[in-house]
């Protein structure tokens, strides 16, 4: 069988990709402001937006670093609704190239069994 006559596959693995890396953008300050809280409070640590507090970990203080994780969770404000306008976009092309990818393989001659 020659590589013209095999048909080809819609290419969801592209889609999900794609979606995995809006949802991570989208999501990457919850993220943040999740794993600076465990870890603050994994530790005894005081941690809120209102300033920073001391927080030795290790004999290394990290309350600067997990304030400004913290305070970084307010670009969920941003990147939410960012990644859901992408997740909408994103499905309307899947359809539509699928339709179209399927409207292109039905008028396809059929293969040739000789």
């Amino acid at each position: 069988m020659s590589a013209a006559a095999r048909k080809r596959r819609f290419p969801w693995g592209i889609y999900a990709i794609v979606t995995v890396l809006v949802l991570v953008f989208a999501l990457w300050p919850l993220a943040g402001v999740a794993i600076s809280g465990w870890i603050a409070e994994s530790h005894g640590c005081t941690l809120n937006e209102a300033s920073t507090h001391p927080c030795v970990i290790g004999g290394t203080d990290w309350g600067g670093a997990l304030y400004t994780w913290f305070v970084l969770g307010w670009f969920m404000l941003a990147t939410i609704p960012l990644g859901a306008g992408a997740l909408l976009v994103l499905l309307v092309v899947a359809i539509i190239h699928w339709l179209a990818w399927r409207r292109h393989q039905q008028l396809q001659p059929p293969e040739s069994t000789s």
